[in-house]
């Protein structure tokens, strides 16, 4: 980022040299993102965010066929999906919000049972960005395809966790956030399928080929490029690795935690990611204490932090919203180390215990009884 920091700062689109030379920068991100996804440099459009690369993909649909006013989507999605579907429903448009098992797992049969003639699209995440658990929408796809149905997948949490190839997924639109395969903050992707029907959200200047009006974010760019390059590198070993760290991570924790239990199908999963409840403990509480240890987890995702309701995932998936209050996620990281990890399990048992002690013992044996780690397994 550093040389579009300073000496190279230039508006790309401008008629000088000093801009004109930016292109190249943009256009050799453009290539990274698009060799990530297996797509033609000419399907990448930048966006600010992976909110916005949701936003557009869903209203471009619409947009581009005013007759089909359905749009299917899941109960579990990320809340750029489910309040831009809120939005929609106020505007008259219907949305079907499909639900899932209490793996967190989708049925196809279900999936099928609600495409009409009038659906514009259906959006579903790849992988659930609260229990890594993976959605089949390589088959999604392939229904829609037979009936005519554009569809777009909210990929943000799989670069580098997962090989992505849109002609093999068979996707038409597919979002990424850079800031998930450890680029900067505020800048995104959408890819979109030659020959897709598509309507820019963000209107202005001839940016993006028209698709995306606003001055190019050359710094951000940039990085995002740079972070597709070493995400493409990681390999099958990596990622094996990583699932069997987090694997040990997840049985130490049950085993040394009594009434802990792990929210989700264990495969198919993301390799970093472990959602864990903790049975008459306050996850908001015990957040603080991790974090006065340096230790950084959430109770789901960044984008509702704060807000006092249960995480919708979880109570979609079948906890009682006392059960998602006791829910942790932890992610992992290639660059995550034994000592890391270590160094967590030689607090959580204990803080654990201690925020059990000063509640209600009546309370804690109720919830206690609710859980147990055969009733989050796949059927």
């Amino acid at each position: 980022m550093l040389p579009y920091l300073t000496e190279e700062w230039g508006n790309p689109s401008s008629p000088y040299r000093l801009g004109k030379r930016l292109v190249e920068p943009i256009e050799a991100a453009r290539e990274s993102i698009a060799a990530l996804v297996g797509a033609d440099s000419s399907e990448i459009v930048f966006t600010s965010c992976g909110t916005e690369s949701i936003n557009t993909a869903i209203t471009s649909c619409l947009y581009t066929q005013p007759s089909k006013r359905h749009v299917v989507t899941t109960a579990v999605e990320h809340s750029a999906t489910m309040k831009s579907c809120a939005a929609l429903e106020r505007r008259g448009y219907e949305v079907t919000y499909l639900p899932v098992n209490r793996a967190g797992a989708l049925d196809l049969r279900a999936v099928e049972r609600v495409l009409r003639p009038d659906t514009a699209v259906v959006s579903v995440m790849w992988a659930n960005n609260e229990t890594g658990v993976l959605f089949p929408i390589g088959e999604i796809a392939a229904l829609c395809r037979d009936r005519g149905i554009l569809i777009h997948t909210d990929a943000v949490q799989t670069p580098g966790k997962v090989v992505i190839n849109v002609g093999e997924l068979g996707v038409d639109l597919l979002s990424l956030s850079a800031h998930k395969l450890h680029g900067p903050k505020g800048i995104g992707s959408l890819y979109v399928r030659k020959g897709t029907p598509f309507w820019p959200l963000i209107i202005g200047g001839h940016q993006e080929e028209g698709n995306r009006g606003g001055t190019e974010n050359v710094p951000y760019i940039a990085a995002f490029g740079r972070a597709a390059e070493l995400a493409r590198a990681i390999g099958p070993q990596d990622r094996q690795a990583l699932a069997a760290r987090r694997d040990s991570f997840e049985a130490e924790v049950l085993a040394r935690i009594p009434g802990s239990s792990r929210n989700g199908a264990k495969e198919p999963r993301l390799p970093n990611t472990s959602s864990l409840s903790f049975a008459g403990v306050d996850a908001e509480a015990l957040l603080l204490l991790l974090d006065q240890l340096g230790i950084c987890a959430s109770s789901g995702s960044a984008c509702t932090t704060g807000s006092m309701a249960p995480s919708h995932v979880l109570t979609a998936m079948g906890l009682n919203p006392t059960e998602a209050r006791g829910t942790i996620r932890f992610s992992l990281d290639y660059e995550t180390t034994g000592e890391d990890v270590a160094y967590l399990m030689s607090h959580l048992p204990r803080l654990v215990g201690e925020l059990r002690a000063a509640a209600s013992p009546r309370a804690i044996a109720r919830m206690a009884g609710t859980r147990s780690e055969l009733a989050v397994q796949p059927a």
